[in-house]
């Protein structure tokens, strides 16, 4: 049975809304402009998410010539387009209450945009140049804002099944695999999460490592296209068969990867798996 991609999605803004597309570079860091951009406390340059601001789920960002400029909206508020700065004033900015070092501040015009729309003051940044951030796990890759890993990917095998024990319970939707923001979504094998057990695997001229397993927190009880929790599923299904051990005893969907070679990868592409975990 031959796996091939099924759909491609990079978020240039953290927690904000994703853009799909028929092909990607892939750089080192992942997907060309994923996570080049973050939106932190105006404060103390604490990354903002969905965990805490579902709303950043119905922010769309558009790239706007090459990356040169984004394009911005949101409901109730008026569209900005922002020239962005590479290499303005910078900022200290954190994860997990982890310094990530200086990040460029896209100025207060932006800023003030993203203060009104999450009803927080809040700053936008992007990646400084030379910004240098290792992953962790099995091959740990270099990242750019995303939590902590180049390339998410999950299959159309793991959601199906997902979606038929949310179903059986009869109390409950289907979800739409956007509750899980990958980068990559595989399809053609009916083994769910057969994505786990990938160890190497070759997309077009691109070649992915295998990390971590995607442990998940409450950001796939987010409603992408409303921005409105819409909880409990599928945290609470997905906690009577994907809890983790190793990772703390959370839920996980989906693999995390590292680039181990850059090119480009599309959607049809095939997948050449060269090591699962079981060979």
């Amino acid at each position: 049975m031959t796996i091939t991609v099924h759909r491609l999605t990079y978020y240039p803004v953290k927690g904000c809304a994703g853009t799909t597309v028929d092909s990607a570079h892939v750089l080192g860091t992942g997907l060309e402009h994923d996570r080049t951009f973050m939106v932190v406390d105006a404060a103390d340059g604490a990354f903002r998410s969905q965990r805490t601001h579902p709303a950043m789920a119905a922010v769309r960002v558009g790239v706007l010539d090459g990356g040169a400029a984004l394009g911005l909206s949101a409901e109730d508020v008026e569209p900005l387009r922002l020239d962005v700065d590479p290499d303005g004033p910078r900022r200290e900015v954190s994860m997990f209450d982890r310094p990530l070092g200086e990040a460029v501040d896209q100025g207060d015009e932006i800023a003030a945009w993203f203060s009104d729309v999450l009803g927080a003051k809040s700053r936008l940044v992007r990646v400084a140049p030379g910004f240098d951030r290792d992953g962790w796990g099995d091959t740990p890759g270099k990242v750019n804002f995303a939590d902590a890993h180049a390339v998410l990917i999950a299959s159309t095998a793991s959601l199906d099944d997902l979606n038929s024990r949310i179903t059986a319970r009869g109390d409950a939707k289907a979800v739409p695999m956007d509750r899980f923001r990958p980068n990559i979504v595989l399809t053609g094998d009916d083994e769910p999460h057969f994505e786990d057990r990938v160890r190497r695997m070759a997309i077009g001229s691109v070649e992915l490592a295998h990390s971590v397993r995607a442990t998940r927190c409450a950001v796939p009880m987010v409603d992408q296209a409303t921005g409105h929790r819409a909880g409990p599923e599928p945290i609470r299904t997905l906690s009577t068969y994907r809890r983790e051990p190793e990772y703390g005893n959370k839920v996980s969907f989906g693999a995390k990867n590292a680039v181990v070679r850059e090119g480009v990868v599309s959607v049809g592409d095939a997948v050449e798996v060269t090591e699962w975990l079981d060979a």
